[in-house]
């Protein structure tokens, strides 16, 4: 093999057990210094075993335990679902061991944002309409229909306002049929996030009028008042004139959103929301790694990084605990992943339930290897602030919000908490949005990124190749963050995703 010849495998930590496959490897194939492959062929993005484990051994990617050999496993044998499996082990917590003070930059990059009158920055400017119950759903829906463009005959009812960039409602599933205490509150402190989100100039809230999440309670619970009007169907007259009352809103305040204009702004105001889905082998290789390059740097210029999705932190929790700045914080971690222990297990279900049917066939076995890639997206930075579902997010640097690993709900948590951007790795190719926050979307290899070339914004998979470093792949996300914030449409925006996968997190019995 020359010094020029790209290895076949990638072998990603000293103590691995195991190496990923570049592409597929046939049986013959070279995997290690006298190591070939076995009978059985090993998709790309999948493991093959460099060296035997016995029944019960752990199996190490990353140099972390990902699981245990469910059989005898030999060198060159394809290692996934038949032969791995979940089991417990010891973690070392290790709190702040790893923590250290941040190398800020001398000087912060700037963003073109819209400086709010109460000081805070965003990246879009938005007409919101969010709704109490499912009940205002369509009455909501109609409201922002009547001013959306025409994809057909290019009419476009807000062509007069060039600075406003779009009617958004918000709509979903629950808001009565449910109990009045913790998941109720959820709900309240979702909407009233969105509610108060700098991406909306104005805010209209539709309620039914008989619901549990009473419109009343919930904006003097949440203290929602100023650019925000609302209204209960049963109050207005019904539907249809709900809807005119909604649309005479938005018209008379599209002027005062219209004065919204871009200054400069430092980046110290991007508050970035971290998420991945129908993630494969390579995420924790090339797209996750590359944002988390991309996350140090919006640290270091002074910004905000939010990393979620608990059960795709479970069982690598222990390496955020090491750079947690106090042991408060870290323990805050902890406890987040304790509660899912038990929510699951009360639920009948199991942690290693998560990685998907796309998530398996892309080469992940289990939580615990799917989770250390995972982690990756929030680089190397201090663990500051461990946040609650959709609480407001007021530190900055690298936190955590607990939330589902489900990306729309675990999404809506953090643009609830104030993240105003969303960068997304998929390897799979998830499409999505989360208005009013602009999404990026980064592929984890270039295969997908080519076959949906219309919904990534990003490849990252240069760095399986060795075209890319992973920094460098990283300065290319965070200048494009850059420009995202600054107006520079996403795929996901041209394509008008963002509404439909607001999702907030449903807890407790729908009565």
């Amino acid at each position: 093999m020359s010094s020029t010849t790209i290895a076949p495998v990638i072998r990603l930590h000293p103590e691995d057990g195991v190496v990923i496959a570049r592409s597929v490897l046939m049986p013959g194939a070279e995997v290690a210094p006298g190591v070939t492959v076995g009978a059985r062929r090993i998709p790309a993005g999948h493991k093959v075993a460099v060296r035997p484990h016995a029944k019960g051994e752990p199996i190490r990617r990353y140099g972390q335990i990902i699981g245990f050999a469910t059989d005898a496993i030999e060198p060159g044998a394809w290692v996934h679902t038949h032969n791995c499996e979940m089991g417990d082990f010891a973690r070392d917590y290790a709190w702040g061991v790893d923590a250290k003070p941040t190398a800020y930059v001398d000087a912060p990059a700037t963003f073109m944002g819209i400086r709010r009158a109460d000081g805070r920055a965003a990246t879009r400017n938005y007409i919101g309409i969010v709704t109490s119950v499912n009940c205002s759903a369509h009455v909501a829906e109609l409201i922002a229909r009547q001013f959306e463009r025409n994809p057909i005959t290019g009419h476009d009812p807000l062509e007069a306002w060039p600075n406003v960039d779009g009617v958004v409602a918000l709509t979903h599933k629950t808001g009565c049929g449910m109990t009045m205490d913790e998941p109720l509150r959820v709900l309240r402190r979702t909407l009233a996030g969105f509610a108060r989100h700098a991406n909306f100039s104005h805010v209209i809230a539709i309620g039914l009028g008989c619901e549990v999440n009473q419109l009343g309670p919930m904006l003097e619970e949440q203290k929602l008042t100023g650019r925000l009007r609302s209204m209960d169907i049963q109050d207005s007259g019904g539907s249809r004139a709900t809807v005119l009352k909604g649309m005479d809103f938005v018209k008379e305040v599209l002027a005062d959103s219209n004065t919204a204009t871009r200054v400069p702004v430092p980046a110290s105001e991007l508050c970035v929301a971290l998420q991945c889905g129908g993630s494969d082998g390579y995420s924790g290789i090339t797209a996750n790694p590359a944002l988390g390059a991309a996350s140090d740097l919006v640290v270091r210029h002074g910004g905000t990084v939010i990393l979620s999705e608990s059960p795709e932190t479970y069982g690598a929790e222990h390496l955020l605990t090491r750079r947690a700045v106090s042991r408060e914080v870290g323990q805050k971690l902890v406890d987040v992943m304790t509660w899912w222990e038990g929510y699951t297990a009360r639920e009948g279900a199991e942690m290693n339930a998560n990685p998907s049917p796309g998530n398996k066939a892309g080469g992940l076995t289990t939580i615990l290897e799917k989770s250390l890639g995972a982690m990756a997206k929030a680089g190397t930075t201090n663990l500051v602030e461990v946040y609650r579902y959709a609480e407001p997010v007021t530190a900055k640097g690298f936190v955590f919000m607990d939330t589902p690993g489900y990306d729309p709900v675990g999404a809506t948590g953090q643009v609830a908490g104030g993240a105003n951007l969303v960068c997304f790795t998929t390897g799979r190719g998830s499409v999505f949005g989360m208005k009013p926050a602009p999404s990026i979307k980064l592929a984890t290899n270039t295969a997908m990124h080519q076959r949906l070339s219309e919904d990534m914004d990003i490849d990252c998979g240069a760095i399986v190749s060795g075209g890319e470093t992973v920094e460098a792949c990283g300065q290319r996300i965070f200048d494009l963050m850059l420009r995202t914030a600054s107006g520079e449409p996403t795929k996901s925006e041209a394509m008008g995703f963002g509404a439909q996968e607001f999702a907030p997190w449903v807890l407790g019995a729908t009565m």
